[in-house]
């Protein structure tokens, strides 16, 4: 017997759930988690798997438990989720599953990371800032990025690990491109890598699929842009410039891109793209009607204090609380406290 669950949401009827618009295998179905013989195998996707079981007819159907959360394949909560691929993320949109994802640059905040939970880990250039203490994010190089991937990939079990492409290591040149997500992907371990840009980077966008390497798309507000925009401001206000990012996400999804990231763009055109393409739209900045949301781990966590966007959401503050721990340690130590007697050998 294999095992799907059939869970109740909040705007569906309490007791039973509707499945389909066709008639001939529309059928209402009550919550709860149900075996049915391996004779009815389950599809990939789970309201399919509802269809060809209603299709059966209800007998064949055992009901086990009841719980009111969502529609899941509980074979696939066991096995299709214990490592996060590209195909994983696509059927996370197509299921309307959001996906979760954040920055990590080194082993031991990987790790907790992805014992997290987190869908997608993203080794961003944004290390520049937060890692290295730089401006922007363009001195960062390719060896760095490189350096702290392979960190991130030893830690990373579950989640997908991608790979920011440094600026001056694709841009003009679709040969370079392919080198540079060569390097990474032999050189770390990595999964995917991720390029900013729409129309102009279409050429190293195919040229790097031709290897096998995954592209995740970046548009919206570009770092690595920052001096042609001169402002982290919001993008995409105006209609021309909308409609260039609307056009530049259906290349990206042509080019064969899996995912787009949209960043610090008005959440109506955020919408928009993520309805218009078939691939998982992450939105940073770019409100909640996107696949899946992605955060610089280390303003998430309040590890810094000085960047306060509108969309950023601090769910720590460790600068606060860091302070007061090495300042105590500073003053146990000065006043011989530490070590004590129990912390000798």
């Amino acid at each position: 017997m294999r095992e799907f669950s059939l869970l109740g949401r909040k705007n569906l009827p309490a007791k039973n759930v509707k499945i389909g618009n066709d008639s001939a295998i529309n059928a209402k179905i009550p919550i709860g988690i149900y075996s049915c013989p391996s004779t009815l195998p389950l599809l990939s996707n789970p309201i399919k798997s509802v269809r060809a079981i209603a299709k059966k007819k209800l007998p064949n159907i055992r009901k086990i438990i009841t719980s009111p959360f969502l529609i899941v394949n509980r074979e696939q909560m066991t096995t299709r989720y214990r490592r996060i691929t590209t195909n994983v993320l696509q059927e996370m949109k197509e299921n309307k599953e959001k996906i979760s994802m954040l920055t990590s640059y080194d082993y031991t905040l990987a790790k907790i990371v992805d014992n997290a939970g987190i869908d997608v880990i993203l080794v961003g250039d944004s290390a520049s800032n937060v890692i290295a203490g730089h401006e922007t994010t363009l001195p960062i190089t390719l060896d760095n990025m490189i350096y702290h991937a392979s960190s991130v990939v030893r830690a990373a079990k579950r989640s997908l690990v991608v790979v920011d492409l440094p600026f001056g290591s694709y841009q003009g040149d679709s040969k370079k491109a392919l080198r540079s997500s060569i390097r990474i992907m032999k050189e770390s371990g990595a999964h995917a890598v991720k390029l900013e840009g729409g129309s102009e980077i279409m050429e190293s966008v195919e040229r790097i699929l031709t290897a096998g390497i995954p592209v995740m798309g970046h548009l919206g507000l570009t770092p690595q842009s920052i001096y042609k925009f001169g402002t982290y401001t919001v993008r995409a206000k105006e209609k021309a410039e909308a409609k260039k990012l609307i056009d530049d996400a259906t290349i990206l999804e042509k080019s064969g891109c899996f995912s787009i990231v949209l960043e610090k763009i008005p959440a109506k055109l955020a919408k928009k793209v993520a309805t218009t393409v078939k691939i998982p739209v992450i939105g940073i900045g770019a409100g909640l009607d996107v696949d899946g949301q992605v955060l610089v781990l280390h303003d998430m966590l309040g590890m810094t204090h000085e960047f306060n966007p509108r969309f950023l959401r601090r769910y720590l503050n460790i600068f606060e609380e860091a302070t007061k721990a090495i300042r105590k340690y500073s003053e146990d130590v000065k006043n011989r406290d530490f070590p004590n007697k129990d912390e000798e050998y």
